[in-house]
């Protein structure tokens, strides 16, 4: 075994991985060689000359014009009836079950200060549901609101999915059948040190990160996610990320918008609040849509605007997407997903030559991702469909401040809110306008106005000044 591996490593200059091998016993060495086995070194050695050893090409090259996007509020009379039809047909397709949910839930919780899978984090004001159990309980919703089941894929990763699937098991599926969820683990690329060389995050296991939510595409198809969703007819995916609790789910005008307009992949955008927000910006590269990230953008570009004072580059991403089945298989056919890689530079803790563990205190290595809007030059047809940021868009990335814990729990609430108003509900405001008491509206009972409308009908709610109200 070992003359077989040194002969393999020697040959791409990755020996170091050997290092120890006497010291390990049979298990060890027999996990160490999976990991080598399952590289392609190839490939990475590629990687490693153009992505490590020298700085990837980031700049934009051709021409690059804003990206058309079809309104939320449509003002011709031709789009207004669109709308409409929309909406019937996504209703369709969540009627016939059509129509699975994929969550993108491979991270830790750590930069919000918890040890444990994100998805298990508490997030709600009032009842601080997980964002698992939030999403849990729309999916059962629009189950129970459409007639159909809506299935639910959760891409994890090596390092959470035990406790993501036990904690599922321990809270029983959340009210859902197990036989309608699927977790899959994403891929994984081994992290690099600036001189090439693979590291080792113990004696016996190399220094895997995942792939980036670019490798969802490919882990679709290698865990029998696709394969699943093909036997149960499942033509469309909706895709959102674990840490946005604000998303629906499977909103029926995106998806009808989606199957009308034939696409095989499509986006949600939201309007920039500035030139450099932190979104992707929605661009037209050469005639062909991209995603080109804000720290990628041209200067010039980002703080451009029309005669009337807006941003020319107004479309920012916020990673929502509608992917069609189809458009899945026919990129991973071939059991390869060529998407570009990108660059991260990271402090990664390895083991030295004399076996301690580092913990570099500054950037020692490179982590290589995927990016799955960068599967979007390579669909033939897209759509890209405004969305409200108060009623879609609450990333949970930091403790307090922007797009944080805070910032989430204050948008859920005002979101809420503003939904029982609509309904006719009166809610206390303070000066500012902002709510006035903590609402939580649980997604079981209410996940749109017209929900709203009728549950306020049947079951009269009367909010009180700096009090919480969980309706349910």
């Amino acid at each position: 075994m070992f003359n077989k591996l040194k002969v393999k490593l020697d040959r791409y200059g990755q020996s170091q991985l050997l290092q120890f091998w006497n010291e390990l016993n049979e298990s060890e060495k027999n996990i160490l060689e999976s990991q080598i086995n399952e590289i392609d070194f190839d490939y990475i050695q590629d990687l490693i000359a153009s992505h490590v050893l020298k700085m990837p090409e980031t700049s934009v090259r051709g021409e690059i014009k804003p990206a058309p996007y079809f309104p939320l509020n449509p003002a011709s009379p031709e789009d207004k009836e669109l709308c409409i039809k929309a909406e019937a047909e996504g209703i369709r397709l969540l009627k016939e079950g059509k129509v699975a949910a994929l969550t993108v839930a491979g991270g830790q919780g750590t930069r919000l200060g918890y040890d444990g899978p994100k998805g298990t984090y508490r997030i709600t004001p009032v009842k601080e549901k997980t964002f698992f159990q939030y999403f849990a309980e729309s999916i059962k919703k629009i189950g129970e609101k459409y007639g159909h089941d809506l299935k639910w894929y959760i891409m994890t990763s090596r390092m959470n999915n035990p406790q993501t699937v036990g904690f599922f098991r321990e809270n029983k599926f959340f009210g859902l059948k197990e036989s309608s969820l699927f977790f899959f683990t994403q891929g994984t690329m081994p992290a690099i040190n600036y001189e090439g060389k693979i590291l080792l995050s113990s004696k016996y296991s190399i220094a895997l990160s995942p792939d980036g939510h670019g490798g969802t595409l490919l882990a679709l198809k290698n865990s029998g996610a696709l394969a699943k969703m093909k036997d149960d007819s499942v033509e469309l995916i909706s895709y959102f990320q674990v840490d946005n609790p604000l998303v629906s789910v499977a909103n029926p005008a995106f998806l009808g918008l989606h199957s009308l307009r034939n696409a095989e992949m499509s986006a949600r955008m939201l309007p920039k609040t500035g030139p450099f927000e932190k979104l992707g910006n929605f661009c037209m590269v050469n005639g062909r849509l991209e995603i080109i990230e804000y720290s990628d953008m041209p200067e010039e570009l980002a703080e451009s605007r029309k005669t009337d004072g807006s941003l020319k580059f107004l479309a920012g991403s916020p990673a929502i997407h509608i992917i069609s089945r189809s458009f899945v298989e026919s990129l991973t056919a071939s059991g390869k997903l060529s998407l570009p890689w990108h660059r991260a530079d990271k402090k990664v803790p390895f083991i030295s030559p004399d076996g301690q563990v580092v913990s570099p205190e500054k950037n020692n290595a490179v982590k290589l991702e995927s990016f799955i809007f960068d599967a979007l030059p390579m669909a033939s047809r897209t759509v890209i469909y405004e969305a409200r940021r108060e009623e879609e868009f609450a990333p949970t990335k930091n403790p307090t401040g922007i797009d944080s814990v805070e910032s989430c729990r204050a948008m859920l609430i005002a979101r809420d809110a503003e939904r029982l108003e609509r309904a006719g509900v009166k809610v206390p405001r303070k000066a500012n306008g902002s709510p006035d008491c903590l609402i939580e509206i649980s997604p079981s009972v209410i996940i749109d106005d017209a929900d709203a409308a009728e549950y306020c009908l049947k079951n009269p709610i009367a909010p009180e000044k700096g009090k919480a109200l969980y309706v349910s």
